[in-house]
């Protein structure tokens, strides 16, 4: 695959979508509402994730949770890497099945694993997932269980993150409630009972974004969902709180390296 190129794969399994990346693209901090695994195939990156900074190189697997606020950049001229998005209720039945019915693990404990057993297995995965001819169900079935039992293993080191702030949560709650209206530092500030800088300052250590960052990523995930079930872009951008599909497109692309449109060819 040619350099900053981005591949959206036919997935055989409904809530999991399967991409290809070769880029030396830098993302800016943003989050995904789908658990992540992937495969770094060639090159390194450095990338912030919810145990600080860290470094993949090829052979590595990297996992990000939902939600989690991560961004990414080269080591050198670029890297490739293939992963797979898997809707929060997958990665759950897959838990309890793994827990015996227990409650499973909420968040993957590790952003990179290097473990050549557990790489060839997402390998074999993620060529089932996207097998253009009629796939194996109960390879698929066991290829997948593994996965998610190899890296929701308890490690034991994992650091508990501070809970967020009550007054946070209210100015959280404020855009998460309604994230097409316009909303100002002020509104946040009433609604939280906090200054203007507070809640600012406060926002951004709690969540890893600003308000204003966070509210563009919320919108940005309903497009996603919108366009996943086939809605037209441009209507998807109004429907979001776009000015209009352009401006859709530029902040799509800033978070997750390539274009709706692109996006949208994996689902036909």
């Amino acid at each position: 695959m040619a350099k900053n190129q981005f591949r959206m794969l036919r997935s055989a399994l409904a809530g999991v979508e399967a991409v290809e990346a070769a880029t030396h693209h830098s993302f800016s901090r943003h989050t995904h509402e789908q658990f992540g695994i992937g495969l770094v195939s060639s090159g390194a990156q450095r990338s912030l994730s919810g145990r600080g900074m860290v470094e993949a190189a090829a052979g590595d697997i990297i996992t990000v949770n939902p939600n989690e606020v991560h961004d990414g950049a080269p080591i050198g001229a670029g890297r490739s890497w293939r992963i797979l998005y898997f809707d929060p209720e997958i990665v759950a039945g897959q838990s309890r099945d793994i827990g015996a019915g227990r409650a499973g693990r909420q968040e993957i404990p590790h952003p990179v694993i290097r473990n050549g057993a557990i790489a060839a297995r997402f390998e074999m995965l993620f060529d089932a997932m996207t097998e253009a001819e009629a796939v194996d169900g109960l390879l698929l079935e066991e290829l997948l269980l593994q996965l998610v039992a190899d890296v929701m293993r308890e490690d034991g080191d994992r650091e508990e993150r501070p809970p967020v702030p009550a007054s946070i949560r209210m100015a959280r709650a404020l855009i998460d409630d309604n994230p097409l209206a316009a909303v100002s530092l002020a509104d946040l500030a009433r609604e939280s009972g906090l200054s203007r800088f507070q809640v600012l300052r406060g926002f951004a250590k709690a969540t890893g974004l600003t308000p204003h960052a966070y509210l563009l990523q919320a919108r940005i995930h309903r497009a996603r969902r919108l366009i996943a079930q086939g809605t037209p872009l441009a209507e998807a951008a109004f429907a979001s709180g776009f000015a209009d599909q352009s401006h859709m497109t530029r902040v799509f692309v800033r978070k997750y390296g390539l274009s709706p449109r692109l996006y949208a060819g994996g689902f036909l």
